[in-house]
């Protein structure tokens, strides 16, 4: 059993003792906590959007979410089935106070969360969260007496809405999309995305579109996380030739991956690499991305006369920064687009639109697309430290000693290479460090990790 606790929400393994797994009595207390914050930030409005991914446990954790809200007074939108952007977008397109996203993104079905939303459609901020945490600890809540209860509305038409915003963005060109008569296979995870994707891309024009593991059960046919890995069936299809690109996407909706025609991996890091090349094509601007994505985005950027800005790790951060640099386009390097001409958050569907009409105009089969960008490899590696070290201490070290060079300590430690970077992060929860390299071939990038475990073994052992 896992229960985690976090500004940015409640995640946990269902089952278990309270405290231990995400029981119904810490579902109950956390959807208390943020009912409670949001009524003290005195919005106007008095309804909170709530939807879902297709996940097993995801019925029972909403029905816990509504029923602790309206006890609070709060009345709540339903939209049901859903995705993690489309509950973004609703929240502000309603006016309402807030939302909850019942969904534990990329993690196996035994999990699931609450993602909290302020009333922008945005995750809270680290303020808030510490704000909220305390409440809940404190179980500082007060119930409404029953003339007072608050009232559950079910609209599940907001998906249909989230597409149309799709359609309806600047330089998604249908156009375009049907003049290529993309053939499309989609792998969905047994989620949400089977049934919104589909339905997108035949609003966009894709002349055949083919879904394997469609529907959302929540019986997840592979581990949904859209790495390499996990997405065996997938490749294996795109091997018989049969499509032009394959698209994956995690429960969500708000990571997007492709699949080569020729059944190779156009890579996570690449999504946004690809649409902010399109959407820079359209207007010169700024960049941003977080400090362990690939460093192609800033390449491509400075190519357009942008200026590329990164991010501490996490969408809270990378938006943060999107904001204070007025950026266009940014994301995150596991297949996160966040356009702010839509809204700020990691929406697959937006990244869809504005892909396939950057791959349409391009002329290109997808792989070409994919090889015009600069040929970049990560290796990720870990390194474990006894339980009485220091790991700030380590870290402020490696700094030092490599100071000669860029150095950022925004999270952790980042030293950029004349050849590529190594980033290196601390667990919150154990003594590990996680260390990020990045070059243009794998080699170099192994070189560059072992380089700083070798370092940092070093310091410990002194």
């Amino acid at each position: 059993m896992a229960l985690i606790k976090s500004i940015s929400g409640i995640r946990g393994t269902i089952g278990g003792k309270p405290g231990e797994g995400l029981s119904p009595i810490d579902v109950v207390t956390f959807a208390a906590a943020y009912g409670t914050w949001l009524r003290r930030n005195n919005h106007p409005s008095n309804s909170i959007v709530l939807g879902r991914d297709a996940r097993i446990s995801g019925e029972m954790v909403s029905s816990l979410v509504a029923n602790t809200l309206i006890g609070l007074g709060w009345n709540v939108l339903d939209i049901g089935l859903s995705t993690t952007p489309t509950v973004e977008l609703a929240v502000p397109w309603t006016k309402a106070a807030g939302g909850i996203i019942i969904t534990a993104s990329h993690n196996p079905a035994q999990w699931n969360a609450l993602k909290l939303l302020n009333s922008d459609g945005e995750f809270i901020s680290d303020a808030d969260g510490k704000a909220l945490l305390q409440i809940a600890e404190q179980q500082d809540f007060q119930f409404s007496e029953v003339f007072q209860l608050g009232k559950i509305t079910q609209d599940d038409t907001f998906l249909d809405q989230h597409i149309q915003h799709v359609l309806d963005l600047p330089w998604v060109d249908v156009n375009a999309i049907v003049s290529s008569k993309f053939r499309i296979l989609v792998d969905a995870v047994n989620s949400t995305g089977g049934i919104v994707v589909p339905h997108l891309l035949k609003a966009l024009g894709a002349a055949h579109v083919d879904v394997i593991f469609g529907e959302p059960t929540g019986h997840f046919a592979h581990n949904p996380e859209p790495l390499p890995e996990n997405l065996t069936d997938m490749i294996a299809k795109m091997k018989s030739g049969n499509y032009d690109l394959g698209i994956v996407v995690d429960p969500d909706v708000d990571r997007l991956c492709f699949i080569n025609e020729d059944g190779t991996p156009f890579g996570e890091e690449y999504t946004l690499v690809a649409v902010a090349d399109y959407v820079l094509s359209k207007q010169i601007g700024n960049t941003v991305s977080n400090l362990s994505s690939t460093r192609a985005l800033r390449d491509v950027t400075e190519s357009k006369g942008g200026h590329y800005f990164a991010a501490a790790v996490g969408e809270v951060n990378v938006v943060n920064q999107m904001k204070a640099q007025k950026a266009i386009i940014g994301g995150e390097g596991n297949g996160g687009v966040i356009f702010p001409e839509s809204h700020y958050g990691r929406d697959a569907l937006v990244g869809i639109g504005l892909f396939l009409t950057h791959l349409a105009n391009s002329g290109k089969k997808i792989s070409e697309l994919r090889a015009s960008y600069p040929a970049y490899v990560i290796s990720k590696n870990k390194i474990e430290l006894s339980a009485n070290l220091n790991v700030d201490l380590i870290l402020d070290s490696i700094a030092k000693a490599y100071q000669e060079y860029k150095v950022n300590t925004i999270d952790g430690v980042k030293i950029d290479f004349p050849e590529g970077w190594v980033h290196l992060r601390k667990s919150n929860t154990e003594p590990i460090i996680r260390i990020y390299a990045e070059a243009s071939t794998e080699e170099q990038a192994n070189t560059f990790a072992q380089q700083i475990m070798n370092a940092i073994e070093k310091i410990a052992q002194s």
